[in-house]
């Protein structure tokens, strides 16, 4: 281990004296090796030492598996989660035990029983270590014969566990590609290395619990070598420090993506950050953008932006400007990417932006852990990260030409898969809005709930809507019976056992559909128990949950089932999900969760203004 720094040092003082400034010293760390040292000083420390009070972070299992050593990957790893708000236990399997740890049900992996399993390959693990230059054909088909052992193991390993499993594509070693002295035949070694990435990237169409990261392409524009031959000789590690930490950083993003830590607003300035110059200075035409540089930076930017409110991302604006000037421009400049209906809201006043970004986050019903600020002054970044450590900052001084890439590149917003629900995401707030809006013109809440034509639709999962339950089992806090019951292969289970059940519900009103916004884990049988239900935060008030729960007491009955269980577990941000239980009376403790049971028969109609409806599966899981 190198020498101490000073964000080492306190890391490891605070094993003696808890030190809660240190989680947010960690993103100070910049070297590979001060970060590395400080993830293996986080191993086996207590979070709570060196978090503030009240930090709340998500426990994640992960496992490292690999077919060399990869010693590094694990405490670089363990920082970027513990960045995260992520509490990781980490293991790490001994030297190329892919193979024995996936299909060996007993195996050290096995008993671990991770959240996400890292299976790192490097090329060994598909070329053998002699093969001939001109029999390209006989290579072609070894590595695809493992390519497919590999799958198997995978595939088994699947069946088996809670966990989503995560492969690599795999780089060629400059060495191994120069062994070919033939252009004509490198060109064809080429081509069969890419077509055994396309497969390994297929993979991650077999199943949705096995994803794929693209290594090969993330490498394409790190300047540093795939490979330390001294090092690989000597001690089988098959990537150098650098490409390790260009893995990392993607696998961060998935293990957050797993925990259901990604961010889904975010909130931009206007002045040198969307566009160049500074409105009330340069006026609406003298502002920068689009045309040449520096203009077309800026211009980047709004695409990358809009890019990600297409995938779900909410988009605010955040400024210090007369409000009348910043509407006009956005409604009428003809070089903007970004349109008005673009931003879920836009805030533009001389207030304080730490207090602007609470009034945003308040007006949606998110946290403030789910926040990416961006903006270009180094005080309003500063105030922001003092004042509001929960939201993840990115200052985009400087040359405009990086300003699209630094808000891309750290995965911020990484999720499993993005979701017909995600793409209307913007749309559905923007409804909500109105809703707001109507529901101030009516006399009493009874009028507004009667006029809003509510129609709640519950259906079993199919094809369609599991990815969003997947979703929504991650990812919503507040009305959540039992946070983290479910890992998505435990949702995946449910839809694929026959002696359970996974409804997702549908919302629709006269402003418009809200997609599906809540979703029931049901055990059935002789006794039926919701193990699990979760509920958007956009539907609160409306009573939606009761709609919900009168349609299990209709399913229970039809199923000759008397009574309906259900587990809560009470947590920091859940209280909203105990309001389903009214009329349920204390069993007992169960899963470290508390058994409530009402009887089907004493469970209330759905609300006389809301229409419940059911819909027929017709693509099964």
């Amino acid at each position: 281990m190198s020498k101490d720094n000073p964000v080492t040092a306190r890391i490891r003082a605070a094993r003696e004296n808890a030190d809660p400034g240190v989680l947010a010293a960690l993103d100070d760390l910049v070297g590979f090796a001060e970060t590395r040292d400080a993830g293996r000083l986080l191993d086996g420390l207590a979070l709570s030492r060196i978090a503030p009070p009240g930090h709340r972070a998500r426990p994640l299992r992960v496992a490292v598996v690999g077919t060399f050593t990869a010693e590094n990957v694990a405490p670089l790893l363990r920082v970027e989660l513990v960045r995260a708000g992520i509490d990781p236990t980490v293991l790490v399997t001994g030297f190329d035990q892919l193979m024995t740890q996936l299909t060996d049900p007993d195996s050290e992996l096995a008993r671990f029983g991770p959240d996400v399993t890292l299976c790192l390959l490097h090329d060994g693990a598909l070329m053998p270590m002699t093969w001939d230059p001109t029999e390209l054909a006989g290579l072609a088909d070894l590595a695809g014969s493992r390519l497919s052992a590999l799958a198997g193991a995978v595939a088994e390993f699947g069946s088996r566990s809670a966990g989503a499993v995560v492969l690599n594509t795999v780089a060629l070693p400059r060495g191994e590609r120069r062994k070919v002295v033939g252009f004509a035949e490198r060109a064809r070694l080429g081509a069969l290395w890419r077509d055994l990435n396309v497969r390994l990237l297929g993979l991650a169409d077999t199943s949705p619990s096995v994803h794929v990261l693209d290594l090969e392409a993330l490498l394409t524009d790190h300047d540093a070598a795939l490979r330390d031959e001294r090092l690989y000789r000597f001690a089988s590690m098959a990537w150098t420090p650098g490409v390790e930490r260009e893995y990392v950083r993607e696998a961060a993003a998935l293990c957050r993506a797993v925990a259901g830590r990604a961010r889904k607003l975010v909130v931009v300035d206007l002045d040198n950050t969307l566009w160049g110059g500074v409105l009330g200075d340069d006026g609406p035409h003298g502002i920068e953008v689009g045309g040449r540089y520096p203009g077309n930076c800026f211009t980047e930017l709004q695409r990358a932006l809009v890019a990600l409110r297409r995938q779900g991302v909410l988009l605010a604006v955040c400024s210090k400007n007369e409000p009348a000037l910043v509407e006009q421009v956005l409604a009428t400049h003809p070089e903007l990417t970004v349109q008005p209906e673009d931003f879920v809201t836009t805030v533009a006043n001389w207030g304080r932006k730490d207090e602007n970004i609470r009034q945003i986050v308040a007006s949606l019903n998110l946290g403030l852990d789910s926040v990416v600020f961006v903006d270009d002054s180094s005080f309003e970044c500063a105030l922001v990260r003092e004042q509001l450590p929960e939201v993840a900052v990115v200052q985009v001084a400087g040359d405009p030409s990086g300003h699209a890439l630094a808000v891309l590149e750290p995965g911020l917003f990484a999720t499993l898969a993005t979701t017909a629900t995600d793409r209307d995401r913007t749309a559905l707030y923007q409804a909500r809005a109105r809703r707001e809006e109507f529901a101030a013109s009516m006399s009493s809440p009874a009028d507004y709930l009667a006029s809003l034509g509510l129609r709640v639709t519950v259906s079993e999962a199919d094809e369609y809507s599991l990815p969003r339950l997947v979703q929504l089992g991650l990812r919503t806090n507040q009305f959540n019976l039992n946070p983290r019951a479910h890992t998505e292969a435990d949702t995946l289970a449910y839809a694929a056992d026959p002696d359970r059940l996974l409804l997702g519900v549908e919302v629709e009103d006269r402003f418009g559909r809200e997609g599906v916004v809540s979703a029931v884990w049901l055990r059935t049988g002789a006794e039926w128990t919701v193990t699990n239900m979760v509920m958007s935060c956009r539907v609160f008030s409306r009573g939606v949950e009761h709609a919900v729960l009168a349609d299990l007491a209709e399913r229970a009955a039809a199923s000759g089932v008397s009574a309906l269980h259900a587990l809560y577990r009470p947590g920091e941000r859940n209280r909203a999900a105990s309001g389903l239980l009214t009329g349920f009376q204390p069993v007992d403790e169960h899963e470290g969760a508390t058994r409530y049971r009402v009887a089907v028969a004493d469970v209330p109609p759905a609300p006389a203004w809301i229409e419940l409806c059911r819909k027929e599966q017709t693509a099964h899981v």
